[in-house]
């Protein structure tokens, strides 16, 4: 490093001209790379469920991958769906939607006469419409305001008809999906970040790490457009760029510029400071990068393209963001960094000897805070043993509207949440009548039927509701009894469905799961044990970057699959599962970015083992120069996702406060107090690195003399 901050340095006036022009074409960039993100999040190609919705699609013009829209009635006391009058005025209703909504695709009592379409009492009848759409974030909503709006005012019996669905649902709940501004969500992010800079640095330097940020957002974008063009890159990378983009970038830059200050107040000249800065602290942003680069090879292995375009947009933040703190920012450092540190409001020192004492009581009492904060995230990390993947349930969707109570019409009927997300089984050669016979006695099944309307090309779908919602870990047992049941039929018969489609989407994320950890934590280990020369060192932060990792999700489970929190903080029910990508992407983005603070640590004590070879001297000085720093870059990271948890949409809110309670349980418990009481209690062997090892990795083991002292005692320097 020393040697590429002396070439950065005699290159400054191309450098900045390079970062000035990659910062303006990235700014022209954002937009069209936004435009170009696909809202189409879960397919699954060579999937059953992928493979059957697609052909649904082609043939009919609509439903397959999405969910349909539920009108329902509820009629009054002392009639039913037989009594005079009830499926004439229901068929005229239906028919108001096929004239609102050209291409749709209905079914119900009237139009099929199954009893699969009405409540044991006979009072309650649902209808399905599959709208026809272009993307399914865009006309699940649309199509849902369509159907209301042709049903407004219209009565069945005396009863009005109430719209309900998944996506109804999610529209009365506010789920502006792509309508949220990235732009407002950063400016919220960003000026929590300022805040937050100010009180560190205290001076004009606070500008530095915001430019940076700043610089790496829209260079990202840039990159990211012409994989846009060529592939489908998931419309949720946007977020991802802006805010997570935002915290890294903050966070490299926040460790260059504290160890410049460092430095270049002890007197030290200007570039010389920049030098050393770069020497250590870029060291450690280098490998703070690369280990975020390779926690997101999570992403990139599973074969589900939504996800593997997040893991190689991630990849493309962290290198980004490396490279802008690498090049351009000891530029700045070395040309306006003088004047911008000012005023001299606060001295590093100042801030340091509240960490130091901090450091000093856990040394005293190892045991104590290392027995406590295992046990805290022991616990967490056990609730996540609970985790139940699928979509979060109806009625934590929406509190109140048209929607909530259609859903609570269906409920209270005994109908249940079945028909609204429905299996589709297309029967390529054979009777549809004869399989919706055969499928209604699989277990699990509630009642099947095969519209006449629902025929074309030699084929037919049967639907297929089950007892419990098809996203739910009971409905994908369903599932399997559905299709174990079509395998026994003479006809050629494929499931599909939007939940038949998601249950694919979790084989294929999760199937690997523990095998792609074991790569991820494998490959994170070599990386770690070159960068601390240690092996023990390298074991522990893996170790517990992983029961960090575990803990977040264990918040995850408590805070909304049980509900102790979100109904308070935010108004939603317990939603009793959570959503099946949320947790595969906080492992990627969690392990990866927590090791970030690991390294910043662990370098900073190896730096001081090295000087003096006392384990709880470096323990002290290591947590006494990076504890603000640490937690000031965990604050502003944080802030960015409290910023995307205020956005609309349950999923939203579950993604973004699972990445800030990891990120300051990380930052907390584990950096701050496991992290220097498990050193401290394993003493000299930390600094463990045999020479077959050292070779294999092209690592000098040899220690200075003074290591070979005992670390017994704590140097107050």
């Amino acid at each position: 490093m020393a040697r590429w901050s002396r070439w950065v340095l005699a290159h400054k006036k191309w450098i900045l001209c390079f970062w000035l022009l990659v910062t303006l074409a990235g700014l022209a960039a954002v937009r069209p790379a936004t435009d170009a993100l696909s809202d189409d999040f879960r397919p699954v190609p060579g999937k059953e469920g992928f493979e059957t919705n697609n052909e649904i699609a082609a043939r009919y013009g609509n439903g397959g991958d999405v969910v349909p829209i539920v009108p329902v009635v509820m009629l009054p006391e002392g009639k039913t769906v037989d009594s005079p009058g009830v499926t004439r005025e229901l068929t005229a209703a239906l028919a108001r939607v096929q004239d609102a909504v050209p291409g749709a695709r209905l079914a119900s009592y009237a139009s099929t006469g199954s009893r699969a379409f009405v409540s044991e009492d006979g009072r309650t009848t649902f209808a399905l419409v599959y709208v026809p759409r272009r993307s399914p974030l865009e006309g699940g909503k649309a199509g849902a305001q369509s159907v209301e709006d042709a049903l407004d005012g219209v009565t069945v019996g005396g009863a009005p008809i109430r719209v309900t669905g998944l996506d109804a649902l999610r529209a009365d709940a506010g789920d502006a999906g792509t309508s949220v501004s990235v732009l407002a969500e950063v400016l919220v992010a960003g000026l929590g970040a300022l805040v937050v800079l100010a009180f560190v640095f205290a001076s004009l330097t606070a500008l530095v790490p915001l430019l940076m940020a700043a610089v790496a957002i829209p260079t990202t974008f840039l990159l990211v457009w012409p994989l846009a063009e060529v592939t489908e890159v998931s419309i949720v990378l946007q977020f991802l760029v802006a805010l997570i983009g935002l915290g890294i970038a903050i966070d490299y830059a926040l460790l260059v510029v504290t160890r410049w200050r460092e430095e270049h107040r002890q007197g030290v000249g200007n570039e010389d400071a920049v030098e050393r800065a770069m020497t250590h602290a870029g060291s450690a942003v280098v490998f703070s990068g690369t280990t975020v680069a390779i926690s997101l090879l999570a992403l990139v292995a599973v074969p589900i393209p939504a996800l593997r375009s997040i893991g190689i947009g991630g990849l493309l933040i962290a290198l980004v963001s490396v490279a802008a703190a690498t090049t351009l920012l000891p530029v700045l450092l070395a040309t306006v960094g003088p004047k911008l540190d000012w005023p001299w409001v606060r001295r590093d020192d100042r801030a340091r000897n509240v960490w130091s004492t901090w450091a000093r009581f856990v040394v005293r009492h190892r045991w104590f805070v290392a027995i406590s904060a295992t046990g805290l995230l022991a616990t967490l990390a056990a609730a996540a043993f609970s985790i139940q993947l699928g979509t979060p349930k109806a009625e934590s969707l929406a509190q109140s509207g048209s929607a909530r109570i259609g859903f609570q019409q269906l409920e209270s009927s005994g109908l249940g949440s079945g028909p609204l997300a429905p299996f589709d089984a297309l029967v390529h050669e054979g009777d549809p009548d004869a399989v919706a016979a055969a499928l209604a006695d699989a277990e699990g099944v509630q009642a099947t039927a095969a519209p006449e309307d629902w025929r074309r090309d030699g084929t037919g779908i049967v639907i297929v509701i089950p007892t419990a919602d098809g996203n739910s870990a009971d409905g994908r047992a369903t599932l399997d009894n559905i299709r174990a049941a079509a395998d026994q039929l003479p006809d050629e018969v494929t499931i599909g469905g939007e939940a038949a489609q998601g249950a694919d989407w979790v084989d294929a994320a999760y199937g690997n799961a523990l095998l792609t950890g074991a790569l991820i934590a494998g490959l994170t280990f070599v990386l770690l044990v070159r960068a601390f020369r240690s092996i023990v060192l390298a074991v522990e932060a893996v170790v517990l970057n992983l029961l960090s990792v575990a803990a977040a999700l264990g918040v995850l489970v408590l805070v909304w699959q049980s509900g102790l929190g979100s109904d308070t903080i935010w108004g939603i029910e317990a939603t009793r599962s959570i959503s099946v990508e949320i947790p595969i992407i906080v492992f990627a983005f969690l392990f990866g970015v927590s090791m970030d603070y690991q390294v910043f640590i662990i370098s900073r004590m190896r730096e001081a083992y090295d000087r003096t070879g006392s384990t709880a001297t470096a323990v002290v000085e290591g947590i006494g120069r990076t504890g603000r720093l640490v937690t000031s870059a965990a604050l502003i990271l944080a802030l960015a996702f409290v910023a995307l948890s205020g956005t609309p949409g349950t999923e939203n809110k579950m993604f973004a406060s699972a990445l800030a309670a990891g990120i300051l349980i990380d930052a907390t418990i584990v950096r701050g107090m496991l992290v220097p009481a498990a050193i401290t209690i394993i003493g000299r062997w930390n600094w463990w690195l045999p020479r077959r090892p050292a070779s294999l990795l092209k690592v000098d083991p040899s220690l200075p003399r003074s290591q070979l002292r005992t670390s017994s005692s704590i140097t107050h320097g």
